[in-house]
């Protein structure tokens, strides 16, 4: 399931929803991440995302589909807001199940690695001193480029 909104999201829903996929899952890896207030300049009072509709779900479609082929992933949620997000508000929930805890860490650690790097998001950082577009970093880039590094 990939979920593309202006709404917040319930944590805890998610993962209750993960949990209910069957008595073989064994494990469920989660990861949230918030709006923090530093990035590219200081003193950042928020986020503006936008997508590409359509494109940028079949994308993260595409990154769970190339984690089952790599690990035992037996369902995945992905949910990321777009729109103005305010310091502290959720961003992107990613959610494993699998039959095991290594299959789910790994699936879900290169789920949200690949989707920063290839799903088609733009994000302007809100600040004090100016809004600006964040330009990708090379940190991104080379977490990404671990996992094909990997195969």
């Amino acid at each position: 399931m990939v979920i593309i909104q202006t709404a917040d999201f319930d944590h805890a829903e998610q993962y209750q929803a993960l949990r209910a996929t069957g008595p073989a899952t064994g494990a469920i890896a989660t990861f949230t991440g918030l709006v923090r207030d530093f990035g590219d300049c200081s003193q950042v009072r928020g986020l503006f995302l936008e997508h590409y509709p359509g494109m940028t779900e079949r994308v993260i479609e595409d990154l769970i589909q190339q984690a089952a082929q790599r690990w035992d992933v037996q369902a995945a949620r992905v949910i990321h807001r777009v729109g103005e997000l305010a310091l502290g508000d959720q961003i992107v929930f990613v959610g494993i199940c699998s039959a095991h805890r290594g299959d789910a860490f790994a699936a879900c650690q290169f789920v949200m690695d690949a989707l920063k790097t290839s799903a088609p998001f733009w994000k302007k950082e809100l600040a004090a001193d100016g809004d600006h577009w964040v330009e990708q970093k090379d940190s991104d880039l080379a977490q990404a480029r671990q996992w094909r590094d990997d195969s």
